[in-house]
């Protein structure tokens, strides 16, 4: 069984082996209360920057706290291409459902999209607690996958800011893709850079509409189709990015 993954601030991960990290907070309760770790137990810690550090409790301190020593250290390189997926708003919590899957398969970026044609809205206070949700969300599942990165959500964008990232990508040397059903291309027979940003744009329940498919593809988006079936906003994004992945060399 895989040793459970804990999440420290940077300042607080120590690359010398013998060292010892102190895991505290919200983590060291979960450690300590709810997985009821005991000395010795192999654990894994990281900053979510890419540097894990592997140990065993040296000590816990009651029900918030342990100590781990170090006993091995490793620091991740940022993956390449890096992978960003706009994704629309979607209500219930089909939203937070999409963010869970999109990190566990491995997306550095989500970017939360206002589309025209999304049931759910986020204005004001509704926008913040949203994004905080999904941030919420990207942690766990980044904890969950033992992911050395969490997935970064960054904050509601429009289709104007989401066009901007295409254009972005796509003059660096990326690419970026829109998913629609009515596409002629096919996901799988894109050819995926191996560098720069990869983006796909995942549209809402009710789909992308004309004018925001024409402004993706006139900032350099290529529009593709997965399959024959229609999948749910909050599953087609996963599948896509497991295409992307598995074609630029990230799972090999």
């Amino acid at each position: 069984m895989t040793a459970p993954f804990f999440l420290v601030e940077p300042d607080a991960l120590t690359h010398k082996v013998g060292r010892t990290v102190v895991v505290d907070g919200a983590e060291g309760r979960h450690a300590a209360t709810v997985k009821r770790l005991e000395r010795g137990e192999q654990v894994l810690v990281g900053d979510g920057h890419g540097r894990v550090v592997e140990g065993h409790v040296s000590k816990v301190h009651g029900k918030d706290r342990i100590d781990v020593e170090v006993t091995a250290y490793v620091e991740h390189p940022a993956p390449s291409p890096r992978l960003v997926v706009v994704q629309a708003l979607a209500k219930g919590e089909r939203g937070e459902l999409s963010v869970e899957l999109l990190t566990e398969v491995g997306v550095d970026v989500v970017v939360p999209w206002s589309a025209s044609r999304s049931i759910a809205q986020w204005r004001g206070e509704k926008a913040e607690r949203g994004v905080e949700k999904w941030r919420a969300t990207a942690r766990e599942a980044s904890k969950q996958s033992r992911r050395p990165f969490v997935t970064d959500v960054r904050d509601l964008a429009g289709t104007a800011e989401c066009a901007a990232l295409v254009r972005e990508a796509v003059a660096s040397g990326g690419t970026a893709i829109v998913l629609h059903e009515d596409a002629s291309l096919r996901m799988a027979s894109l050819r995926v850079p191996k560098h720069g940003d990869v983006v796909l744009v995942v549209g809402p329940e009710g789909g992308i509409s004309d004018d925001e498919r024409a402004t993706f593809e006139k900032a350099g988006a290529l529009s593709a189709r997965l399959g024959p079936s229609v999948l749910r906003t909050s599953t087609a994004g996963t599948v896509a990015a497991a295409v992307v992945l598995a074609s630029c060399g990230r799972w090999d």
